[in-house]
């Protein structure tokens, strides 16, 4: 359900997002558990003193991915904040451990096609359960259309969506910040809902000029310390 962005005069002041995906290396399963014990504190009040400066939302990938053990998610009002952010996570005892899967970064525009699209994360609701992240990539045909034949596609696209008012929708922009034009976090507490949505949408016009919508990654909202357990 990606819009393309907006051509507004005044554009507003840009939130940007990170999505960092990281596998823990085997080695540290082998730490004692006292020690487990401390980095877990350690990492966990990191975080906890890093929201009070940006948003870190923190998501479970174990065994869903080969790839990914734990994906954070950065909201802010600066890059640099964010670069903070993983300087400090990979100077922890853990960071020592710390690999990382997949960076995607993205900000915050407003949509040429609805004005009332609002991404969730920027309104009071509290996290769902699950937030299904991915890239998206839409072929240089589709910018090339008129924008009305673009838009009444889009129109289109997004009465899909409102069929599933059970799943919260997070679209930012990736244009000339990352490989990908937008960065897609669907959230939602029925993963089959969510499996349903896709289907309806790959049968929506739009659909033909999908380049790449992979890797679709399943996260669980889980408290940092509880994910770290899980590691072993």
């Amino acid at each position: 359900m990606a819009a393309e962005p907006s051509t507004s005069e005044e554009p507003q002041a840009a939130i940007f997002l990170n999505f960092s995906f990281f596998r823990v290396d085997p080695k540290w399963r082998w730490l004692n558990e006292i020690g487990k014990e401390e980095a877990a504190k350690e990492f966990s009040s990191l975080i906890e003193v890093a929201n009070t400066k940006i948003k870190v939302r923190t998501y479970s990938t174990l065994g869903l991915r080969e790839d990914s053990d734990f994906m954070l998610w950065m909201i802010s009002n600066s890059l640099e904040k964010t670069q903070v952010m993983t300087s400090k996570i990979y100077s922890t005892v853990l960071g020592k451990y710390l690999l990382p899967s997949y960076v995607f970064l993205s900000a915050t525009r407003q949509s040429v096609y609805s004005s009332k699209i609002t991404p969730g994360f920027m309104t009071d609701e509290q996290p769902m359960k699950y937030c299904i992240v991915y890239p998206f990539v839409k072929s240089r045909e589709w910018y090339l259309l008129p924008f009305e034949e673009r838009k009444k596609m889009m129109e289109e696209h997004i009465l899909v969506g409102r069929r599933f008012p059970q799943i919260r929708l997070n679209t930012t922009y990736s244009f000339g910040l990352d490989d990908q034009d937008f960065m897609l976090a669907f959230e939602t507490m029925d993963l089959m809902a969510f499996q349903e949505l896709i289907i309806q949408l790959r049968e929506t016009k739009v659909s033909k000029y999908i380049i790449r919508d992979t890797p679709m990654i399943v996260c669980i909202y889980k408290g940092v310390e509880d994910i770290i357990k899980s590691l072993g």
